[in-house]
């Protein structure tokens, strides 16, 4: 090639007409496309577009919400790319490599299927998330989020826009929903769209509650007066879905119908411990361990799992078999939870007759 042969993107035309048309100047480098071919073809009116430092689209119009986010990640990466060309992957869509990068925060959960967050089109940056060392800066539609605790990503596909002809392509890496979460709420100050967020989490069973509170705490962010209101409305709506998921779990599975909520006292004696089903004839206890990280640390924590200990050693000593499940159990396992309780309830019979104890209301 010399300097009267025309420029061409020839070089990349199983790419440029397939849905991945986002590569770095080192990966166009490796199709033998120089840098300065590359910005020949990036001038105004030229047939590709350069979306960030490094990154090119491979056509002249706008890009869509998937290319946007490819580019975001392969700006990451644009310094590791030389001599790496895009493989194909196994439907023969280009794979990628994003290294440890992920999409994080509102893109994140929309990409994850939130309706309370905005759709990625009206989203002018996408946060990516990278290790706290790597050398990079916020620009275009990229703003980089740093951490030295990076989670496992998830990998999901881009949904195709109605009105687009291009598909979504290669699935990009997401940070699961309560990291995501935990970076969008950092960005926010109206305590409704917080609670909003939030509140999706719990009642769209993308996760439990405790690993929200969890990576909020990691945040720090249950110093913000609106975050902390936002995680008790979680924390409400993580029980009562809780609780009804153990109302679900009795009635499909054929269990015994307890006596719900209610408080144990032994006759003209202390208070024994709240429970959320009790099972008289039987002494069967049922708690849902609901517990969440707050502020205040693992001491706090600590306690909280020593009043647990010392009530449930208590009944024990008493003849009263105590059951513990969780929130997430009984979402993703009930009927091996419902089998749990029912081996409690046949096993009553073999077992001394427990004391006797008064219920009362909760």
């Amino acid at each position: 090639m010399n300097h009267n042969t025309p420029l061409s993107p020839r070089p990349l035309h199983h790419l440029a007409d397939g849905s991945r048309r986002v590569l770095t100047t080192a990966q166009l480098r490796a199709h033998g496309v120089s840098a300065a071919q590359a910005a020949e073809q990036c001038r105004p009116g030229g047939p590709w577009r350069q979306l960030l430092p490094g990154v090119v689209l491979l056509h002249p119009g706008p890009p869509s919400s998937a290319e946007r986010l490819h580019a975001v990640l392969l700006y990451t990466t644009r310094e590791r790319t030389a001599g790496v060309p895009v493989q194909p992957g196994a439907d023969g869509t280009p794979a990628p490599s994003y290294g440890e990068a992920m999409i994080t925060g509102p893109a994140a959960l929309t990409l994850h299927g939130f309706t309370s967050t905005p759709p990625l089109p009206s989203l002018e940056t996408f946060d990516v998330l990278v290790p706290r060392l790597r050398r990079l800066r916020s620009t275009g539609c990229a703003r980089i989020v740093r951490t030295s605790d990076l989670p496992t990503p998830v990998r999901v596909t881009v949904p195709q826009a109605p009105d687009s002809v291009r598909a979504g392509g290669a699935p990009v890496p997401v940070a699961p929903v309560p990291r995501a979460l935990a970076d969008a709420v950092a960005g926010l100050e109206d305590a409704d769209t917080v609670r909003r967020m939030l509140t999706e989490a719990v009642r769209g069973g993308h996760c439990e509650p405790a690993a929200v509170v969890r990576e909020l705490t990691r945040a720090r962010l249950l110093n913000r007066p609106h975050v902390v209101d936002a995680v008790d409305a979680l924390l409400a709506e993580g029980r009562s879905m809780a609780e009804s998921r153990l109302y679900r779990m009795v009635r499909e599975h054929g269990l015994p119908e307890p006596v719900w909520n209610v408080d144990l006292r032994l006759p003209g004696g202390p208070h024994l411990g709240g429970l959320d089903a009790f099972w008289p004839e039987q002494a069967v206890a049922l708690e849902l361990d609901t517990r969440a990280p707050r502020p205040g640390g693992r001491a706090e924590d600590d306690a909280q799992w020593s009043e647990y200990a010392r009530k449930r050693e208590h009944l024990e000593r008493l003849g009263i078999t105590v059951v513990h499940l969780t929130p997430r159990g009984l979402r993703d396992a009930m009927e091996q939870q419902a089998a749990v309780v029912r081996t409690a309830l046949t096993a009553s019979a073999d077992r001394d007759p427990a004391a006797y104890v008064v219920v009362l209301p909760r």
